[in-house]
């Protein structure tokens, strides 16, 4: 499909109008189904942890690294060092509840989308 097929043998007419509004409502698709469409923004955030802690509440995405040198606690789980775990809330506007973590004895970088 072009935008613009002028008077030819099999078009004898201006198909114009026509193939715009399928090449618009398409876009409007992929727009909604991309998030594209809902026009809010999203706010990227970090911090350092030497403790314990609780990751946000109601974000889209996160990540843990342990830029430290000994193994930490990630959700109940060892962390070690070197790490990096990324969470993902995987669909438009979908969130995350928050993990539990110890960085005891090393560091955390944490990330994340609110």
């Amino acid at each position: 499909m072009s935008i613009g097929n002028l008077k030819t043998y099999g078009n004898k007419g201006n198909n114009f109008p026509f193939q715009l509004n399928v090449l618009e409502g398409l876009q409007k698709i992929f727009d909604i189904l991309s998030g594209a469409s809902n026009g809010q923004q999203r706010i990227p955030n970090y911090l350092y942890d030497l403790g314990a802690g609780v990751t946000p509440a109601d974000v889209y995405s996160f990540s843990i690294a342990n830029v430290g040198t000994v193994v930490g606690i990630v959700d109940g789980q060892p962390f070690p060092a070197g790490a990096t775990i990324n969470y993902d809330a995987g669909a438009l506007n979908n969130t995350l509840k928050p993990i539990t973590y110890d960085a005891t004895g090393t560091r955390y970088l944490i990330t994340w989308i609110s």
